[in-house]
């Protein structure tokens, strides 16, 4: 579970490589939050770019949203996902996505929620 304090590692190909939890915008009681939920991050470190200059600066802040948590979760269908990392991409403060890529696997719950474009992104399906 993802709570404030939390680091994340960004695998989208927005320029960001890890950010920190500033806030759980959704997720159970707004404590803790879990995979397809949002919460305010702050850029910690970003990716090298060797010939255009980067667009992501160190402490910006963005809306993310969690695609993988390193602690088990289990479904209500009694499908179960256990990660090696928290992992999130970049979205804009209206919910638009900053990448054009997802690096990586998610999983196929987010096929019922709006966020239906990332499937079309990502690298592969669990």
């Amino acid at each position: 579970m993802i709570q404030v304090g939390s680091f994340l590692n960004i695998i989208d190909n927005s320029g960001a490589k890890v950010a920190f939890c500033i806030r759980v915008i959704t997720g159970h009681k707004a404590q803790y939050a879990g995979i397809g939920d949002t919460i305010l991050v702050s850029i910690k470190r970003v990716r090298k770019r060797r010939r255009d200059p980067l667009k992501m600066t160190k402490g910006k802040i963005f809306k993310a949203l969690i695609l993988r948590v390193k602690v088990g979760t289990k479904k209500v269908n009694g499908n179960s996902y256990k990660f090696l990392e928290n992992a999130a991409i970049l979205m804009t403060r209206q919910n638009k996505l900053v990448a054009t890529r997802i690096l990586g696997l998610i999983t196929k719950d987010f096929r019922y929620t709006k966020f239906v474009r990332l499937l079309i992104l990502s690298a592969g399906i669990v």
